[in-house]
């Protein structure tokens, strides 16, 4: 019987598959040199520095005893730190001492998520479930200890429940313009403690963190896998937080860093309570985004094989990708968790479904921030994209490598860019009736 099974392939104009280079370079590593991935997750240990998250020292020490490229190496590093901090934060929490301890248990939580990162293509491996559980227990402990405390809380979703953190703006109880605040591929929720939360506090604002499905906590604790219709994540926090008496309601804002630059933004093109909106970068087409390094000419016979029974010529051409490639090793082995498939291909034709496109992007009413970075490792010319799209009232805002700031999400600004984000949204929001 001759085998029925449809096969994938790429045009014929070359012998030769298509090759897959994921990222857009990134800034010019100080560190690992060789591994863009590798230099830009302890950029963002550094930058995470900036709100207690991190210190300079610790993270170049962890990075002497990683070895490029390893991730037992990177886990073994970074655990070993965060069990030295979390170990004196609990003695110093005994004795009384508790911002001390606070701010071991901070860090201690940070290192812990960073240890796991890179373990995700064997999920059952016990050293991301000890990491998990000891970030989000380190955390916890840390968020008690802030005054007023940080609140964890569980919001209603679809017959369970998500994560999040609620960082009330002062004791008060007074209703407080609000800041809906999630990830976006790989963050977690207390994470976003150094990204964006404490700094929208200092501002004022209420912020509510938040993971949805394919994040974290969801990911990790539940098994919840991500979903394009970011609106149906977003509708339900929304809800949660109009139950609260400390939430303005006609001043609440949702902020989306990462792939969150894409979830914001098309949660926001359906959910119209929300007063303002910022993508951060900027995500207009997700899935395109993934084959930026695939050849014009070839992308769209790339795009209708993903799907197909049979496509071994795709399927070479991600492998290669993977051998060769430390950032597209990373995102297939963590995107094929996220997403709950098993093949780098099912992964990539998955991403197809997130994007803004087909007039999605112009049903948002709110005002915008489209935010972008110069050497974004990850999503070049997709914040301009999305920026072109918009009908509502927007602002784009630029963020340069001469200034600090020009990598993906801008990591090691965070200061300089929260500044500026939350200046914009405290006008915007001081402007609502």
């Amino acid at each position: 019987m001759t085998d029925q099974t449809t096969t994938a392939s790429v045009p014929a104009s070359s012998t030769a598959a298509p090759t897959l280079e994921l990222g857009g370079g990134g800034t010019d590593a100080l560190l690992f040199k060789d591994n863009s991935e590798f230099w830009f997750e302890i950029s963002r240990l550094f930058g995470a520095a900036e709100y207690g998250g991190a210190m300079f020292g610790e993270v170049i020490a962890i990075a002497k005893n990683i070895k490029s490229g390893d991730y037992d190496s990177w886990y073994d590093a970074h655990s070993a730190v965060a069990d030295r901090l979390a170990d004196e934060a609990e003695g110093q929490l005994k004795k009384g001492h508790r911002i001390s301890a606070r701010d071991n248990y901070l860090r201690a939580s940070s290192y812990y998520r960073s240890a796991e990162f890179f373990l995700h293509a064997k999920p059952q491996d016990p050293r991301m479930k000890r990491a998990f559980e000891r970030t989000t227990a380190c955390y916890k402990q840390a968020a008690a200890l802030f005054t007023p405390a940080i609140e964890a809380v569980e919001i209603p979703y679809e017959g369970t429940t998500l994560p999040g953190y609620f960082h009330p703006a002062d004791a008060s109880g007074a209703p407080r313009k609000t800041l809906l605040l999630n990830s976006g591929f790989d963050g977690s929720p207390e994470e976003m403690h150094w990204m964006g939360a404490r700094a929208a506090v200092e501002r004022g604002f209420n912020v509510l963190v938040f993971d949805g499905p394919g994040q974290f906590a969801s990911v990790h604790g539940q098994g919840l896998h991500f979903r394009a219709d970011w609106e149906n994540v977003v509708t339900p926090v929304v809800n949660y937080a109009l139950t609260r008496k400390d939430v303005d309601p006609k001043r609440i804002a949702l902020h989306g860093e990462s792939l969150g630059g894409y979830l914001a933004p098309r949660a926001a093109a359906f959910e119209h309570r929300l007063a303002a909106c910022i993508a951060d970068d900027g995500v207009y087409d997700y899935g395109i985004a993934q084959l930026v390094g695939v050849p014009a000419d070839k992308r769209a016979a790339v795009v209708a094989g993903l799907a197909a029974p049979s496509a071994p010529e795709i399927d070479a051409m991600l492998a290669n990708a993977m051998k060769t490639s430390g950032v597209a090793r990373w995102a297939f082995t963590h995107g094929m968790y996220a997403f709950g498939v098993d093949t780098p291909r099912a992964y990539l034709a998955a991403t197809q479904a997130f994007h803004l496109r087909d007039g999605i992007a112009e049903q948002i009413k709110c005002p915008t921030l489209v935010c972008d970075a110069e050497k974004d490792l990850f999503f070049q010319g997709q914040a301009q994209e999305l920026f072109g799209h918009l009908t509502c009232p927007k602002t784009f805002m630029m963020f340069t490598d001469a200034e600090g700031a020009g990598a993906h999400c801008e990591a090691g600004a965070s200061r300089l860019a929260y500044g500026r984000m939350y200046d914009w949204l405290d006008e915007i929001l001081s402007a609502v009736k």
